[in-house]
């Protein structure tokens, strides 16, 4: 498994030093794949007082396309940039591919471009997108990418893209762009299995519904044509509770089940996952550096 971590900006912030040495500690820890989440716009929680504990325009989130051009410059050759995830269609589909794949040249044709469906309607509104066919629609967009990543000029006509005999330069590296697809419903791994690269999954924790769910994964997979082989797995994983011993055992588990990457997270806490306590960039370097420790020989 490659291990990665979401880098928190949400709690150390955004400047150009505090991410770039956060995203060198994590190297030197023994990271190999960077994420970062994606919101194009947060509510004021002032005016909606019903808002609950997603997040607002309180909560910092970079651009990762940007990001990621920022630490290409800086991060080691080996280390791998993943969205988790791209709220995929709040944009043009188009303009994704363009951005995915000068990306990719910029860091050597190592990113994953993880999408998702999202759940916030304000964004929708304000991107002038529609939030109630997001998923038939985002399907359609994979599709557009993969072709403008593949070939040079493109002629396409779906329900909602047309395309008339043009293409994007750059190309990515290897004229394609692994596309993971985050979400848990059953829409989502029959995209998976049509279209994916890998499922990026938060939900389930070690047990029973997992291991039914991976296994019907793999029968859409086979039904669909493809080789279960090779459409990856990553998991989420959590160091606000529980000790090494029981992370290291949590690793493992997810290592016989095929896991190809586990990537920590250290502020998410919804579901069966807690945030660390702490907020400093201090406290999340000493809970990554903790985690690598008690997992390194399990990878």
């Amino acid at each position: 498994m490659r291990l990665g971590v979401m880098l928190p900006l949400v709690d150390i912030g955004g400047e150009p030093n505090a991410v770039r040495d956060l995203a060198g500690a994590t190297e030197e820890f023994g990271y190999s794949n960077l994420g970062l989440p994606d919101h194009v716009l947060g509510v004021n929680a002032a005016s909606r007082p019903d808002w609950g504990d997603r997040n607002t325009s309180a909560d910092l989130f970079h651009d990762p396309f940007v990001c990621f051009g920022f630490l290409a410059g800086f991060c080691r050759p080996e280390t791998e940039f993943s969205t988790q995830v791209l709220i995929l269609a709040q944009r043009q589909a188009v303009l994704v591919a363009k951005q995915a794949a000068s990306l990719d040249v910029l860091c050597g044709g190592r990113f994953r471009l993880g999408v998702g469906v999202g759940w916030n309607p304000v964004e929708f509104t304000g991107l002038n997108e529609n939030f109630a066919n997001r998923g038939r629609r985002s399907a359609e967009q994979v599709e557009v990418m993969q072709r403008l990543w593949a070939e040079p000029h493109v002629s396409f006509a779906g329900r909602w893209h047309r395309i008339e005999d043009a293409g994007i330069n750059p190309l990515p590296v290897h004229r394609r762009i692994p596309v993971w697809f985050g979400g848990h419903v059953e829409q989502t791994l029959e995209r998976i299995a049509r279209l994916g690269d890998g499922w990026i999954m938060n939900v389930y924790p070690p047990g029973a519904a997992i291991e039914g769910e991976l296994a019907r994964l793999r029968g859409l997979t086979e039904a669909a044509g493809r080789d279960p082989a090779a459409v990856g797995l990553e998991v989420w994983i959590s160091p606000g509770s529980g000790d090494a011993a029981a992370w290291r055992e949590e690793a493992r588990y997810w290592k016989r089940l095929g896991a190809t990457h586990l990537t920590l997270t250290t502020t998410f806490n919804r579901r069966h996952h807690r945030r660390i306590p702490g907020r400093s960039a201090a406290e999340h370097l000493a809970a990554m550096r903790q985690f690598r420790d008690a997992v390194a020989d399990v990878l």
